[in-house]
């Protein structure tokens, strides 16, 4: 063995301690730490000859890159839809590391097996039937790419065809139809080779982003052949939901497939106050719920569900002498791209398992208080304009005059050592997004957010036109 590692190898007790302290150490910094530290990367260097072990590694990360990374897994990282990681979840995750599995495949199944239970706590969480199964991929982008890629072999199974076998060349056009996909749906769209081209845009509610049922029925009765609908439960934008028993009618009369995206909107049925926004997700042919974000689980992990587990294995089977069968309960290895992947299951078993339905519960709606809290006070702040009602956890807003990009952008980042924000638009206009998927968000730190919000609309320099009156007290 090589002398440093065999160093390394008799010293693990101390060097995972120093670790240990290491990570306390960020995460108690976390509240009070810049949540976007203003900080120019590192200088390269090159790759060492000769490594000086663990230790030195880890006082050069903690000098050279740690003081730069963003406080993602903080109470006032708003950006995107992130999510930190729960205490239980950390535990999980190291665990995951430990252990190092690859739990692909039934010849050496514990993992597996694990995963196996961990899903069906998921679907039982989000309210699903039995006749769903899932499976744990990367994200909500490879979550989506795996719904779609089942929705192409059933497109195929309509036609008489099999992408998976004669290539998609075989299916002819395709056509998706949805009200306001996520760009992820496009991107799979594009690995599938049934291309971008192929996503169209039917049109949504008045003043929503919730797809038009009266125009996709329409558009259904003008397509040649059997469709695809890729219907959103959360809206990047305003967490708007579509009608989902009123598309499964369309899915039915029309005899298409039924793909819902719920990255994050699935989360809604774990509150009695919001589970109405979900109603009829269990209609949907394929499904998409990211781990991720609002299960506060780390990066990367998120979970597909289908009610057509044979078309999956279709899709992604692979043969080797090496792997376990097929058969009615397919290996993990035959239903995603991935022939390998670490057993990310366990961070999700060790969170639900730590903190159960009630646990989980308390997060969301402690998350859609925080984002009803802020929406109201971007109401009342003078300068600022609320676009899209709080339907669950996100705040879209802009400015109350002048909102063009340059001007949004120049506000998000005077907040970002308080707040990081995510830029967008909506309805034509610039905006700013603000998400709340975080453990650790509190009431708290929502009214930091406000007082930073109103301090930087107060201080928008002078050259920006249209001063904006002070603001008056709520």
């Amino acid at each position: 063995m090589h002398p440093q590692l065999a160093a390394d190898l008799a010293a693990l007790p101390d060097l995972l301690e120093t670790t240990r302290r290491q990570a306390v150490a960020h995460l108690d910094g976390l509240a009070e730490a810049p949540v976007v530290p203003a900080r120019p990367a590192p200088e390269p260097t090159p790759l060492p000859e000769r490594g000086t072990g663990l230790r030195d590694a880890l006082r050069d990360f903690a000098a050279r890159w740690q003081p730069g990374l963003s406080a993602s897994a903080g109470p006032r990282y708003l950006g995107f839809v992130t999510g930190g990681v729960t205490p239980a979840a950390l535990a999980g995750d190291w665990l995951t590391a430990t252990a190092d599995q690859n739990s692909m495949s039934s010849l050496d199944a514990t993992g597996q097996l694990l995963e196996r239970e961990t899903v069906r706590w998921l679907r039982t969480l989000f309210g699903l039937s039995d006749a769903h199964d899932g499976t744990l991929v990367s994200g909500a982008t490879m979550s989506n790419t795996v719904g779609l890629a089942i929705a192409r072999e059933w497109l195929g199974e309509r036609r008489g065809v099999s992408p998976a076998q004669d290539g998609v060349a075989a299916l002819g056009p395709v056509r998706v139809l949805s009200g306001a996909a996520h760009s992820s749906a496009a991107k799979a769209l594009s690995v599938l080779g049934l291309g971008r081209s192929a996503l169209v845009t039917v049109p949504t509610l008045p003043d929503r982003e919730a797809v038009d049922p009266a125009a996709l029925e329409r558009a259904l009765q003008e397509a040649d052949g059997p469709c695809v609908i890729v219907a959103n439960a959360g809206t990047v934008n305003t967490v708007d939901f579509d009608d989902l028993p009123a598309l499964a009618a369309l899915r039915d009369r029309y005899g298409c497939w039924l793909h819902v995206d719920a990255a994050f909107g699935a989360f809604a049925a774990l509150s009695p106050d919001h589970a109405h926004l979900v109603e009829g997700l269990d209609l949907a042919d394929s499904l998409c719920i990211d781990l991720h974000k609002w299960l506060n689980v780390p990066y990367d992990s998120a979970v597909q569900f289908t009610r057509r587990r044979d078309l999956q294995a279709r899709v992604f089977q692979n043969a080797a002498a090496y792997l376990g069968p097929l058969g009615d309960t397919p290996d993990l290895v035959h239903l995603t791209p991935e022939n390998s992947r670490r057993l990310r299951a366990l961070s999700t078993w060790f969170t639900l398992r730590a903190y159960g339905r009630e646990g989980h519960r308390e997060i969301v709606e402690r998350c859609a208080d925080g984002a009803r809290a802020l929406g109201e006070a971007v109401t009342a702040l003078d300068g600022l304009r609320l676009l899209a009602p709080v339907r669950l956890n996100v705040v879209c807003f802009t400015l109350a005059d002048s909102p063009t990009a340059d001007r949004l952008a120049a506000l998000a980042d005077a907040l970002a050592g308080e707040v990081f924000l995510t830029p967008t638009v909506y309805a034509g206009l610039p905006a700013l997004r603000a998400a709340f998927s975080n453990w650790r968000t509190t009431a708290e730190d929502v009214r930091r957010i406000a007082a930073a919000l109103e301090a930087a609309v107060r201080a928008r320099p002078a050259d920006q036109p249209a001063a904006v009156p002070a603001p008056t007290t709520p």
